[in-house]
C-alpha cells in the first residue's frame, strides 16, 4: 500500500480514491487490516475526522468491512460491493477498462429486451408517446454524442414504463458509468446514427402492448451499439 502525502483539497476525498485503489488494485489483499485511523492519519498529515470520513465513505461501498473496536479490513469486492462501484472501475487513471466495458455491454444486452417486454405489458399509449418525441428529436441530429444521449434517455422512459425499482436502480448505475465516456466513443458509435427504424418499432409495440414484439425490437436497438463496442473493446484488450 503505497500511501501518498494529501493537499488540503478535498482531504476525505483523496483519502477515499487512494484506498479504492489500493483495494481494487489488490494492494491491499482481501482479509488485510487498514491501518488505524491514527495512523493513516500520521502518514498522510491530515486530520483523524477526514480519515474517518474516508473510512465510513469506503465502507459503504463495500470495499471494506469496520468493526467496532476490531478494526477495517478488505472485502472481496467482488462480492460485497453494488452497481455503484462501477463508474469507477470503467475509468481508472483516466484510462477506460475494457473488461468492465465489455460487462456493462454484456449486461445491457441481457437486461434491455427484459425491460423493453415489461414496459409493452406495463406502459400504454402515454409511455409510445414519449418514445415517438425521443425518437422524432433523433430524427434531427448528425451528431453522435447526442444520439447516445437521445438513445439513453429512450431507454430512461422504457425503465419507467417497466415499473421495477430493481430495473431503475440497476439502469441508474449502467448509465452513469456509460455516459461519461461516450465522447470518447463517438468514432466507434458515429454508424448509429441514423438507424431509427427498430426505435420506431419498439415504441410501436410499446403502443400494441405486445411484449414479445417489444422484446426482438430491443435486440435490434441495443445490438449495433454493443458490437461495435464489443469490437473495440477486444481490440484493447489486444491478443489472448
Amino acid at each position: 500500500m503505497a500511501l501518498r502525502p494529501i493537499s488540503r483539497r478535498s482531504v476525505a476525498d483523496q483519502v477515499f480514491e487512494q484506498l479504492l485503489d489500493d483495494v481494487v488494485d489488490g494492494e491491499l489483499p482481501v482479509g488485510e487490516p487498514l491501518p488505524s485511523e491514527r495512523r493513516l492519519a500520521e502518514v498522510l498529515g491530515i486530520s483523524r475526522p477526514a480519515v474517518r470520513e474516508a473510512l465510513q465513505r469506503i465502507a459503504q461501498t463495500g470495499l471494506v468491512e469496520v468493526r467496532h473496536g476490531g478494526g477495517t479490513t478488505v472485502r472481496d469486492y467482488r462480492r460485497s460491493a453494488g452497481l455503484d462501484l462501477l463508474p469507477r472501475l470503467l475509468v481508472r487513471g483516466g484510462q477506460l477498462n475494457a473488461a468492465i466495458g465489455r460487462s456493462i455491454i454484456e449486461a445491457r444486452a441481457e437486461i434491455g429486451p427484459g425491460i423493453a417486454a415489461l414496459a409493452a405489458e406495463r406502459g400504454g399509449p402515454g409511455l409510445a408517446d414519449s418514445l415517438e418525441a425521443i425518437v422524432t428529436r433523433l430524427e434531427t441530429t448528425t451528431d453522435p454524442v447526442a444520439w447516445q444521449v437521445g438513445a439513453l434517455d429512450y431507454w430512461d422512459v422504457l425503465v419507467d414504463g417497466a415499473d421495477s425499482l430493481v430495473f431503475r436502480l440497476m439502469f441508474n448505475s449502467l448509465r452513469s458509468a456509460y455516459e461519461p465516456v461516450v465522447p470518447a466513443l463517438v468514432s466507434i458509435l458515429a454508424d448509429e446514427v441514423g438507424r431509427l427504424e427498430p426505435y420506431r418499432l419498439l415504441a410501436a409495440a410499446i403502443r400494441a402492448g405486445d411484449a414479445p414484439t417489444a422484446r426482438a425490437a430491443a435486440v435490434h436497438v441495443l445490438t449495433p451499439t454493443g458490437d461495435a463496442l464489443l469490437a473495440a473493446f477486444a481490440a484493447m484488450d489486444g491478443p489472448r
